[in-house]
């Protein structure tokens, strides 16, 4: 909620402009919570929306950090192949992070780049294309590729702290049409549970689940599907057995924290939100096979070698 450049800001919620006034603002927020609080009528969901908004704007440090944008602009760092990233905050923290490889969010956020000074135009100079009043005001289809590249960074940020004995692949190329970035795979993670394809989504509200499948309003195509589709490219590639799949998806979109659906054509697969990625991780998924010992190493080099990035 809020964070996503899909979803309605603080403002939006409160019923101002983002450059109304701190007495203003106060005023407003009081008028939300009289009409939304529960025992008047009002609808308690929105009411929680209101004091979560509230939260974010409600002083002048907060507002702050929040108008700076969310941390739309702070892309997850790219790691070498023999260290582990660590987040330019956090550089006193010397515990032993996973191997990651390649650049998560990379391609979206090279995309979005792109077509944001387009949508802007020709000669229009494009201060900060992550200002959180450029982000809110450009099409749907843009502001997807950020919020899916925020999406595809959070889960890289867990899965880093998960410890050296895990090892991820982010953007891998799976196949498809020669030369379309689109058919990537976002992460490979591998570690003491097993081997898993992750999804990183974020469609900009509550999902559901159909016939084994994801929908919802902002839910395109097939995601289950073409996750499993994409990790049989990849499995065929290097040569290796995927131990069942994960679609992770922001907290607040889904009812239930984790949700395994059982085997999808022969592989596990869960539902999970990002706040329990490390939890499913860590245990694996029912019914998915464990790896240890020499295989680690085996998987680990295969995929060393056939992985190609978007």
């Amino acid at each position: 909620m809020f964070d996503s450049p899909l979803s309605a800001s603080a403002y939006d919620v409160l019923g101002v402009e983002p450059s109304v006034d701190d007495d203003a603002l106060r005023k407003a927020y009081r008028l939300r919570m009289r009409q939304t609080h529960p025992d008047t009528g009002g609808d308690a969901a929105v009411f929680i929306q209101v004091q979560r908004a509230w939260e974010l704007v409600g002083t002048e440090d907060a507002r702050a950090a929040y108008d700076r944008g969310h941390g739309f602009a702070e892309a997850f760092a790219p790691a070498s192949a023999t260290a582990a990233w660590r987040p330019a905050s956090a550089q006193a923290d010397t515990r032993p992070r996973a191997r990651s490889y390649g650049q998560p969010g990379g391609w979206r956020r090279e995309r979005y780049l792109t077509l944001i000074r387009e949508w802007a135009g020709r000669g229009v100079a494009l201060d900060d294309p992550y200002d959180p009043a450029v982000v809110r005001s450009a099409p749907h289809h843009l502001r997807r590729l950020l919020a899916d590249a925020l999406a595809e960074e959070a889960t890289a940020r867990i899965v880093a702290d998960l410890g050296m004995g895990y090892t991820v692949w982010h953007d891998v190329a799976a196949g498809g049409r020669s030369g379309d970035p689109e058919s990537k795979l976002d992460h490979i993670v591998l570690g003491p549970s097993g081997l898993y394809g992750v999804l990183s989504e974020d469609f900009g509200g509550p999902v559901r689940l159909r016939r084994g499948e994801i929908v919802g309003d902002g839910v395109t195509g097939a995601p289950i599907a073409d996750l499993l589709g994409r990790m049989r490219v990849i499995a065929r590639a290097a040569g290796v057995r995927f131990s069942g799949a994960l679609v992770v998806l922001p907290d607040d979109d889904i009812e239930t924290t984790i949700d395994e659906l059982g085997r999808v054509r022969g592989i596990p697969v869960v539902i999970v939100a990002r706040s329990a990625l490390s939890t499913v991780l860590r245990r694996g998924a029912s019914g998915a096979r464990s790896i240890g010992g020499n295989e680690v190493f085996d998987v680990r080099t295969r995929l060393q070698q056939a992985a190609r990035f978007v």
